[in-house]
């Protein structure tokens, strides 16, 4: 048995044991709008948040495969709590595609919490021996408990030109606001972010096309690593990983109810024996598992891809780009189905099921993940088209 196989075995036997507690926590995480630190806590023992992080710096450098494998399980417990550790473990990913220096910086204590906000809502103007920051981002999943935090802004050149670069700081130099109030992933912490003339040296910052493409300088981990994934692809399954894992555990909760529940206001005194039930429960499971089965597919592409030390094709990355939708389509639809005959108990707030549903509810609607965004994407693409965006 590999190294990495002996990894991934001790963290999902840690995780596992720990999703009893992570969803009996999920009342509490909401009511304070952040996961307790006893869910991070959990977490960090587990070694989770050194799965991304190279092994030179202490970390376990685990393919993406079996890092997916350990979020869904976190998933199963709280989505809120495996939302925040997906932002925490991808975005510590791609520090790694960041120049040695910075890697060194961030990845000094060997487990590391990395957060990001992509949406290029600053300005980042030279100075000597780097560059001041300025701006706010909005959505920032998992500041309140992050080391560092990725943040895009949008360089000016000397010639007048334009270009979106992502910027590493430590958090502790961020003010963070108290503006998250929400219906569902409430517990994610995804406040605002701000920073005030904040000091970046030059090896911290890195284009947003390189780092698409792979391709920043000043680093030894380069070509055919097995580790360096295309970005979007990677991040993407990393989160798809959370909406299946909250569809496994709607569709566990949905079935441990049933023995001995009747359907109010008619005959049947056990909803298990209604056709209707059955229908759904099975067409559930089918969705649930073809989502696991098309994301299987995604993951075997982007490491082979990794392995082979290329970027998937053109037409690879859009496609990855819409599975990663239908996938998610699948799972929504998966829950939606055992909500509607879940009855009104599943409504309390007591109830882990309604907590599940809201969350893959309003986690589908994120920009990046959303089915119709990126199903057209795909589509475009199929049809010989542009696919209208740059973020492949």
């Amino acid at each position: 048995m590999s190294t990495n196989s002996i990894d991934v075995s001790r963290i999902l036997e840690s995780v596992k044991a720990a999703v009893p507690q992570l969803r009996e926590n999920g009342p509490e995480a909401e009511e304070r709008r952040w996961i307790p630190q006893e869910n991070i806590d959990l977490l960090d023992k587990a070694d989770v948040f050194r799965m991304a992080v190279p092994q030179r710096f202490g970390g376990l450098d685990l393919p993406v495969a079996d890092q997916y494998a350990v979020l869904t399980e976190i998933a199963r417990g709280c989505g809120s709590t495996a939302w925040a550790a997906v932002a925490w473990v991808s975005t510590a990913w791609m520090i790694t595609q960041f120049p040695d220096q910075a890697q060194e910086e961030v990845f000094a204590g060997g487990s590391v919490r990395v957060s990001g906000g992509f949406t290029p809502s600053a300005t980042l103007v030279p100075t000597e021996g780097g560059y001041l920051l300025n701006g706010n981002w909005r959505f920032n999943t998992g500041c309140r408990g992050a080391d560092w935090d990725m943040l895009a802004a949008i360089l000016t050149h000397p010639d007048g030109t334009e270009e979106e670069v992502y910027a590493v700081v430590p958090m502790r130099e961020l003010s963070i606001a108290d503006d998250w109030f929400v219906s569902a992933a409430s517990a994610t912490g995804s406040s605002t972010t701000t920073a005030k003339d904040v000091f970046v040296p030059k090896h911290r910052v890195a284009g947003g096309e390189e780092a698409l493409l792979g391709t920043t300088g000043d680093r030894s981990n380069t070509g055919a690593t097995g580790r360096n994934y295309a970005l979007m692809g990677f991040v993407m399954t990393e989160s798809i990983a959370v909406y299946l894992g909250m569809a496994q555990a709607a569709y566990e909760l949905f079935v441990e109810r049933l023995p001995g529940k009747p359907i109010s206001y008619t005959n049947w005194t056990e909803q298990s024996e209604h056709p209707l039930t059955q229908i759904l429960v099975a067409t559930a499971s089918n969705k649930i598992s073809a989502a696991r089965a098309l994301t299987d597919t995604i993951l075997e592409l982007l490491q082979r891809h990794a392995d082979e030390g290329e970027q998937p094709s053109f037409e690879e990355k859009a496609i990855v780009r819409g599975q990663c939708g239908f996938a998610l389509q699948l799972l929504k639809e998966a829950v939606e189905a055992l909500h509607s005959i879940s009855g009104a108990s599943a409504l309390a707030r007591r109830s882990h099921f309604q907590r599940f549903y809201r969350d893959i509810e309003g986690l589908s609607q994120h920009a990046m993940m959303t089915p119709p965004n990126n199903l057209e994407v795909q589509g475009r693409v199929l049809l010989g088209l542009d696919p209208g965006t740059y973020l492949l």
